[in-house]
């Protein structure tokens, strides 16, 4: 048994699948469209290549029958499947049996049943699809929600694919920025095997582990902006007051401009991050904010140390969104681009798109708080319609709940138009209602299959298809899988 590796539990499957990849003269790679799809591509490539091995890159929006269907027909002898394949090895499994291609899969989300698969292509692990070359952490015990991303598990993987001239270490960064864009900080930190790549890279030079402000955009927005926007910790008089936030830092005495251009959060001394923080803490206790939402205020941060200060590269969680606001908008290989170190035009382009993915997601909120938000018993839902696009409508269901008229002890689920046959299902909850027995996987799997559809995905987050029509009996499935799971 391999003791070796990030993470020795997964090491001698991470082998196998590496041995596997080293046999092929060229590998079809395919990987999902946000961060996590994204940097877990980025990683398998800069791998792959640098083992010589020739490697192209597709990305799917979901893996459904039609698009593997469409990656047997390109006839290569070897696909990787990062970041999705597990939850698809019922399809997978019937091109294995049938030789179109062998698969090597690195992935995080909950494996098919082996029931529904090929008998002659998987055997049964505890329940769940598994082969040879099959590397998910769910199958030895690991969390695949909170513990290893796709983007950790394909880390893995490149670490076994290393040569003698490179240990991939320096891959790290990315995969830390994968686990960051999938949500899986538990309390703003990284635990359980992400812990492991996060000393890998901090032990490369590439990745910095902190303790700092837990504000989105500390690299890149205005230091108001960056107050004014603080909504996860709301602050009366700050938050979402951009007066309100500019005379708060005045009041600390901290200079806004330099040379006329506004500061930001990167560009204070450690004297003047310290006099903010405690000014916030106090501010917050002053106007009754909660001592559990207070003390998220200061969290874990991830730097990258390699990329330049001031821009959205060097920070994990605004990398992240960087990455979202290229696949998701058809820019797949913008975000890849930049993911393997290329800068001018594809980072401009990405720049671009990002300003655009804000507007869209700041619209979408706008619209659920015009709309309003439905309840159905244990469940809260909006549809969208066409007025949010698919690809997003989770991110902004994510960004609803807990705000005022969305129960934050409710998971929401959104419907958005995919077209005039489909609909797609996001569905977020909370780490609370994790704790009380919600697995939205498992919620979104059975209710869509209830209806004709199917889905899947983590406890805290995931998603569906449905028939278009279906949402209603689909709510009444998820309302009633819901009720039982938290009594």
């Amino acid at each position: 048994m391999t003791t070796t590796g990030p993470v020795p539990a997964l090491a001698d499957r991470a082998a196998a699948c590496a041995d596997r990849l080293r046999a092929a003269e060229r590998v079809l790679l395919a990987s999902h469209i946000d961060a996590d799809g994204l940097t877990s591509a980025a990683i398998a490539t800069a791998a792959l290549s640098r083992a010589g091995i020739s490697v192209e890159t597709v990305f799917k929006k979901q893996l459904d029958a039609a698009e593997i269907e469409s990656i047997a027909v390109r006839e290569y002898d070897t696909v990787l499947f990062t970041d999705f394949g597990s939850g698809q090895l019922d399809v997978i499994s019937e091109h294995v049996a049938a030789g179109d291609f062998e698969a090597v899969v690195a992935d995080h989300h909950q494996p098919s049943d082996p029931a529904d698969c090929h008998p002659d292509a998987v055997v049964d692990t505890d329940g769940y699809a598994d082969f040879e070359t099959h590397l998910n952490p769910l199958l030895e015990g690991i969390d695949g929600a909170s513990e290893l991303s796709g983007a950790g598990a394909t880390y893995v993987l490149a670490r076994a694919l290393a040569a003698d001239d490179t240990d991939n270490r320096d891959l790290a960064a990315l995969a830390v920025v994968g686990a960051v864009g999938d949500m899986q900080a538990v309390g703003g930190e990284l635990v359980g095997a992400n812990a492991g790549l996060v000393e890998e890279g901090v032990d490369a030079g590439v990745l910095e582990e902190g303790t700092d402000l837990s504000l989105y955009g500390k690299q890149t927005r205005p230091l108001p902006k960056l107050l004014e926007y603080a909504t996860e910790v709301p602050i009366p008089g700050i938050s979402n007051d951009q007066a309100g936030a500019t005379r708060f830092l005045e009041g600390l005495g901290v200079d806004l401009k330099t040379d006329g251009d506004w500061r930001t959060w990167a560009d204070l001394s450690d004297d003047e991050r310290q006099t903010v923080a405690s000014g916030l803490v106090q501010r917050a206790v002053e106007r009754g904010v909660p001592a559990d939402k207070i003390e998220t205020l200061i969290g874990t941060t991830y730097t990258l140390t390699t990329e330049p200060r001031g821009t959205e590269l060097r920070d994990a969680s605004e990398f992240s969104t960087l990455l979202n606001a290229t696949a998701r908008y058809e820019r797949a290989d913008v975000g890849l681009a930049v993911c393997l170190g290329e800068r001018d035009a594809p980072l401009e382009r990405a720049r671009t798109l990002l300003s655009n993915h804000r507007r869209n997601l700041s619209e979408g909120l706008t619209l659920v708080k015009e709309r309003g938000v439905t309840q159905a018993g244990s469940v809260q839902w909006f549809d969208a319609g066409d007025a949010i696009r698919e690809t997003i409508v989770g991110i902004v269901a994510g960004m609803a709940l807990g705000t005022d008229g969305v129960d934050s002890d409710k998971p929401i689920i959104a419907f958005a138009s995919t077209d005039e046959d489909e609909t797609k299902v996001s569905s977020r909850a909370t780490g609370p209602l994790v704790g009380r027995g919600v697995d939205l996987s498992v919620v979104m799997r059975d209710a869509a299959q209830s209806v004709g559809g199917d889905g899947g995905g983590h406890d805290i987050a995931a998603g569906a298809t449905i028939p278009a029509g279906e949402e209603s009996a689909f709510i009444e499935a998820a309302d009633e899988i819901i009720t039982n799971q938290v009594s």
